[in-house]
């Protein structure tokens, strides 16, 4: 069968050549004058395209949900179906490792209703380029997922997170409950004596139980994907500066699924 498109060089030629009226030269190729003269829409995809490729080289470890939220607050579209066709035509799937699933008893997690209402504190261990270890401490709002803040050391003691913690509070206020694991660090006579001395009770894990932990657990993960793991870092100086950007786009920019893509601070300023 012969697609109107296919007739359309036909009727055409009819015109140029024999100076045929339009409409008879539609009649002898067998095509409407409507389809005769319809011209294709031209895709107005290129400049989204560009930038969904740009953002997807500047954040190499976002699927098509995350590349969707940033695309949606800068205004570029509104329909997800759409960054997933362009996702996948731009071949910028995300290669993720298959882990092997445990079948473990699950421990009930109170979520908290309100910002400052808890705190969720962990450890993370990184190196610089010449072999030093340093550590990291993640404190994390578990409403807002906000970080609240990280302190970045060769080693921390016990009276290092109770001074950082009280900047943290001077800066933003007192959260009712702070949750952590039982490291030494945690359970320092420095850190009984600051729970005291301020009134935030500390919340302790049970022992080999980090999913009672799941917020700042959660946080780490991406912050090692995300963050560590997309730089070399030579002096603990760049590591600072390279981790308070991520710390700034974390908070500001970068949308989280469980809260319908919207950044921490964002979100957390619907529930002010």
């Amino acid at each position: 069968m012969v697609t109107p498109a296919a007739r359309k060089p036909v009727a055409q030629h009819l015109i140029d050549a024999f100076h045929l009226n339009e409409r008879v030269a539609c009649k002898l190729a067998g095509i409407s004058r409507t389809a005769f003269r319809y011209k294709p829409k031209t895709s107005s995809d290129s400049s989204l395209r560009q930038r969904l490729k740009a953002l997807a080289t500047q954040y190499p470890r976002y699927g098509y949900l995350m590349l969707h939220g940033l695309l949606r607050g800068e205004g570029w579209v509104k329909n997800r179906k759409r960054t997933y066709r362009l996702y996948t035509e731009e071949g910028l799937q995300v290669r993720t490792k298959k882990r092997k699933k445990l079948t473990r008893p699950r421990q009930p997690i109170e979520v908290p209703t309100a910002p400052n209402q808890r705190w969720s504190m962990d450890f993370v261990s990184d190196q610089l380029s010449n072999g030093r270890r340093f550590r990291v401490l993640n404190v994390v709002d578990d409403y807002s997922r906000e970080m609240v803040g990280q302190l970045v050391q060769v080693s921390i003691s016990g009276r290092q997170v109770a001074r950082f913690l009280s900047l943290l509070i001077e800066q933003r206020g007192k959260p009712g409950k702070v949750v952590c694991d039982n490291g030494t660090e945690f359970t320092s006579k420095a850190m009984f004596f600051w729970s005291k001395e301020t009134g935030v009770t500390l919340g302790f894990i049970q022992p080999g139980k980090p999913t009672q932990n799941a917020f700042v657990e959660s946080l780490n993960g991406k912050f090692r994907n995300e963050c560590l793991n997309q730089h070399w870092f030579r002096t603990l100086d760049e590591a600072r500066y390279e981790i308070e950007l991520w710390r700034e786009h974390y908070n500001n920019v970068r949308p989280h699924s469980s809260q319908n893509y919207m950044s921490p601070v964002e979100y957390a300023k619907q529930a002010a």
